[in-house]
C-alpha cells in the first residue's frame, strides 16, 4: 500500500509533505520536532496535521497486518485468486476487508453449516438459479437420515441462502449506506427506573436521525444504557431494507416458487444476521465519531487550561480555604519552592477574623508576598471577602484558582516525593499556588482527565484519549519551552525525545553536577544519545548560560547560521540577540541552502528578536460580585462577571464565584448564531453574563451573553 497516497486522499494534504512526515516518523522524530524544525521537508505542516498523519499511518499499517492474516487464512483454504489478491491490496478501509473476508472466516456451527453437513448446498444453488418449477419435488430428492421431508430440505437450503446473503459484500454495503443515510437512534427509559434515572429524563422518550445526533447526546444515551436506565436502539425501515435486498438478488424471470423461498430467506437473513451486524456496526461507527469529537473537544480544553497565563517572577501565598478545618496557607518563592506553611480560621465556625488578619498581614510582610492564589472550593467566597478586608502593608492582588485535581496531586507519589515531611493539606495548597505561578509546569503532574475540563472523558475510548491528551500536553510543553535547570521530571518527560527515564537521568545529573551551563552538556547525561539530543535540544532553555542562543528556540544545528549572520554584520552573537536594528539588516536570502529555507530562517529571526518568548498571555484578576455567595443569592436578570472554566458542544460552564457553575447554552453564547461555544469563547476567558433561570432544587443556573457586550 502507498501510505502517503492513501493519506493524501483522506486529508487533502500534499503527497510530498506526507511522504516526508512518514519518513521522519520512521526515523524516530517527534511531532513537535517535525513541526518546528523540519518545515522545509513537510511544507510547513503544524502539530495537528502531523498528529493526524501519524494516526492514519498507524491505522493503515494495522490494516496491512490484518490483510496479511486474511490472506493467510484464505490461502490455507486454497481459495485465493489473483483477482481477490488485487482486491485486498486495493482496500483502504477495515470494514471493506472484513466484508471480503467474511465468507472465509472460521465459523462456529451455524444453521447453514448444519445444512451443508446434511448435503443441502446443491439444493440452495438450485433455488438461487431461480428457474425451478417444482421445488418441493426437487427438495424431496435431498431427504436422508438427517433430513426427513422436502419442507425440511427447503428450510435447510434457505438457511444456506440466508448466510450467502449476509456474507455478500454488496448486500452489506447496501445496508451500511442505508444506515449511514437513514438510521434513527431511539432511547426510552427502562420500566421502573424513572426516579433513579432522573438526570436522563431528556432521553426517556427520545428519537432523532443518527447522523444528526451530537457527540454529547450520543454519549449521554450510551452512558444511560450502561447504567441500566435507558434502552437505546438504532433502526432503519425494515420493510424497505428487505425490499431493496430482494431487488439486488431476485431476477425478473424468477419463478413464483423460487421468488417466495428466496424472499423468505432474505427476510430471515436480514432480521437474524444482517440487521444485528449492521446495527452493531452503525453503533460502533457512531461511537467512534462521538469519541473522536469528545476527545478532540477535551484535548482542546486541556490545551487552553495548560496554556493559561502564568504569573512569573512573583512571590505567592496560596490558600486552600475551608470551614471547620480552617484555611491552609503556604508561601512560595518566585520558582514555586515552599518557604512557609500555616493555618488560619477566619470562617465559621471559629470566625477568628481579627487573629487571622493579623497573621496573614504579617506573613505577607515577612515573605514579601506579591499575590495570593485562593482555591475556588468550599469557603472560597467567604475567604476572598476576608482577604479583601485586610489592609496589606504592600500591594497584593488576589487570584481565584481552580482546585480541580489538587487533591489527586496531594495524595500522589509525585507529591509525596516532593514533600515527604508535609501532609496532603500542605501539598494541595502548594499545588494551588504553583498553578498561579506556572499552570503548565504544575498541571503536567496530574492526569489530564482529573483537571476538570472534560465531560465524558471516562466514557470514550481510553487508548485514543490517552494518545490525544499525551500529544496535547507534549505540544504545549514544547511550544512554551522548558528551563532545564528548574523543570521537574514530570515536565521534562514531555519534552520532545526525552520521556520519563531520561527525565530522571537529567534530574540526577543536575543534582550531582549543578546547573547546566550549555545545551551541549546534555550529551553528558547517561543514555541521552545523539538522537534524543537532536529531538530535545531546541525545546530546552538555559537562562544565563554561556551561549545566549541556549535560551532560545534556535536549534543547535542552526547555531552556525546565526554565527555567520553576526559575522556578516560585524558583531557578536550576544550583540545580535534582541538588537532590532542589527536584526533588521539581515538578508535572509544569503543563508538559504539545500537544507535550510525561508521557514527556518524566518523562525530564527523571530527568536533573535524575542529570545525565550513565552506564547502565553498575562494573568488577570477578576473580582466576583461580593453580594453573591451562594445560589440562593441569585435572581433572574442579574448581571455578573465570570470565568469560563469548561467548554462542551452544548455550551460553556462559567464560574461566577459560588459552588455551582452556571451554564451558557450554545444558543445563548452570542447574538448571532454560532455552531460551537468554541467559536467565541475559550477557557479562562473573563465574561459578563446575565442570569436567565435559577433551579434551586436541581442546583442549576442558566446564563446568557445575549445583549451584553
Amino acid at each position: 500500500m502507498d501510505y502517503a497516497l492513501t493519506i493524501c486522499s483522506k486529508t487533502g494534504l500534499s503527497h510530498r509533505g506526507i511522504s516526508a512526515t512518514i519518513s521522519l516518523l520512521d526515523q524516530g522524530a517527534t511531532i513537535p520536532f517535525i513541526s518546528r524544525y523540519r518545515k522545509e521537508a513537510t511544507g510547513g505542516f503544524d502539530e495537528v496535521q502531523i498528529f493526524n498523519i501519524s494516526q492514519l499511518y498507524d491505522s493503515l499499517r494495522e490494516l496491512d497486518r490484518r490483510k496479511q492474516t486474511v490472506i493467510e487464512t484464505i490461502s490455507a483454504q486454497n481459495a485465493m485468486t489473483a483477482e481477490m489478491m488485487a482486491q485486498i491490496d486495493a482496500i483502504t478501509e477495515a470494514n471493506e476487508l472484513e466484508d471480503l473476508y467474511l465468507p472465509f472466516k472460521p465459523k462456529r456451527r451455524t444453521r447453514a453449516a448444519i445444512a451443508r453437513e446434511n448435503g443441502l448446498e446443491p439444493l440452495a444453488k438450485i433455488i438461487m438459479a431461480q428457474n425451478s418449477q417444482d421445488l418441493r419435488k426437487t427438495g424431496s430428492r435431498f431427504i436422508n437420515e438427517n433430513v426427513r421431508s422436502a419442507d425440511e430440505a427447503l428450510k435447510g437450503a434457505q438457511d444456506i441462502i440466508a448466510e450467502w446473503v449476509s456474507e455478500n459484500a454488496r448486500n452489506r454495503n447496501l445496508l451500511r449506506n442505508r444506515y449511514n443515510r437513514e438510521a434513527i437512534i431511539e432511547s426510552s427509559v427502562v420500566k421502573g427506573k424513572e426516579t433513579e434515572g432522573e438526570k436522563y429524563r431528556s432521553y426517556f422518550n427520545w428519537s432523532e436521525p443518527l447522523k444528526r445526533c451530537s457527540s454529547h447526546r450520543y454519549l449521554a444515551m450510551r452512558r444511560g444504557q450502561a447504567e441500566g436506565i435507558l434502552k437505546v436502539t438504532i433502526k432503519i425501515d425494515d420493510d424497505k431494507a428487505v425490499e431493496r435486498l430482494c431487488g439486488n438478488i431476485i431476477r425478473k424471470e424468477c419463478t413464483p416458487e423460487s421468488h417466495a423461498l428466496i424472499t423468505e430467506a432474505v427476510t430471515d437473513s436480514y432480521k437474524r444476521l444482517l440487521r444485528p451486524a449492521m446495527e452493531n456496526e452503525a453503533a460502533a461507527e457512531a461511537r467512534r465519531q462521538a469519541d473522536s469529537m469528545a476527545i478532540s473537544a477535551f484535548a482542546d480544553n486541556v490545551e487552553q487550561l495548560l496554556m493559561a497565563p502564568p504569573l512569573r517572577g512573583k512571590r505567592v501565598m496560596a490558600i486552600d480555604p475551608g470551614y471547620r478545618t480552617g484555611c491552609k496557607i503556604v508561601c512560595l518563592d518566585k520558582q514555586g519552592f515552599l518557604l512557609h506553611n500555616d493555618i488560619i480560621f477566619p470562617t465559621p465556625p471559629t470566625n477568628d477574623r481579627t487573629g487571622a488578619a493579623r497573621r496573614v498581614s504579617n506573613i505577607v510582610e515577612v515573605y514579601k508576598i506579591d499575590a495570593i492564589a485562593l482555591g475556588n472550593g468550599t469557603a472560597s467566597r467567604e475567604t476572598e471577602e476576608f482577604l479583601k478586608s485586610i489592609r496589606f502593608p504592600r500591594n497584593v492582588e488576589v487570584y481565584v484558582v481552580s482546585e480541580n485535581g489538587a487533591s489527586i496531586y496531594s495524595a500522589s507519589k509525585v507529591a509525596r516525593d516532593e514533600f515527604p515531611d508535609y501532609d496532603v493539606t500542605v501539598r494541595g495548597a502548594v499545588s494551588i499556588g504553583r498553578r498561579l505561578i506556572d499552570p503548565l509546569s504544575e498541571l503536567v503532574k496530574i492526569d489530564p482527565k482529573s483537571i476538570g475540563v472534560g465531560q465524558y472523558q471516562h466514557d470514550v475510548d481510553q487508548v485514543l484519549l490517552k494518545r490525544s491528551l499525551d500529544n496535547t500536553v507534549t505540544n504545549c510543553v514544547n511550544r512554551v519551552g522548558v528551563n532545564v535547570n528548574t523543570a521537574s521530571s514530570q515536565l521534562l518527560a514531555y519534552v520532545s525525545g526525552i520521556g520519563p527515564a531520561l527525565a530522571d537521568n537529567i534530574i540526577s545529573y543536575r543534582h550531582e553536577n549543578g546547573d547546566f551551563k550549555r545545551r551541549s552538556d546534555l550529551k553528558k547525561v547517561p543514555r541521552l544519545g545523539d538522537k534524543a539530543y537532536e529531538q530535545a535540544a531546541g525545546f530546552l532553555r538555559i537562562p544565563d548560560g554561556e551561549n545566549p542562543l541556549d535560551n532560545t528556540s534556535v536549534h543547535p544545528e542552526s547555531y552556525h547560521i546565526v554565527s555567520q549572520m553576526a559575522k556578516d554584520l560585524g558583531c557578536t552573537v550576544s550583540e545580535l540577540v534582541s538588537n532590532k536594528d542589527l536584526i533588521g539588516r539581515i538578508d535572509l536570502n544569503r543563508y538559504i541552502s539545500d537544507t535550510v529555507g525561508l521557514p527556518t530562517l524566518t523562525d530564527i529571526v523571530k527568536e533573535l528578536e524575542k529570545p525565550g518568548h513565552d506564547p502565553r498571555k498575562k494573568a488577570e484578576v477578576l473580582e466576583f460580585d461580593p453580594n453573591v455567595k451562594s445560589i440562593e443569592d441569585l435572581h433572574e436578570g442579574m448581571i455578573l462577571k465570570g470565568i469560563v472554566n469548561n467548554l462542551a458542544d452544548f455550551g460553556a460552564f462559567v464560574d461566577i464565584g459560588i459552588k455551582q457553575n452556571g451554564l451558557i447554552h450554545v444558543s445563548q453564547v452570542s447574538d448571532s448564531r454560532v455552531k460551537s461555544p468554541r467559536d467565541v469563547l475559550h477557557i479562562h476567558q473573563h465574561v459578563t453574563v446575565k442570569v436567565l433561570e435559577v433551579d434551586l432544587n436541581r442546583k442549576r443556573i442558566a446564563l446568557t451573553m445575549k445583549g451584553l457586550k
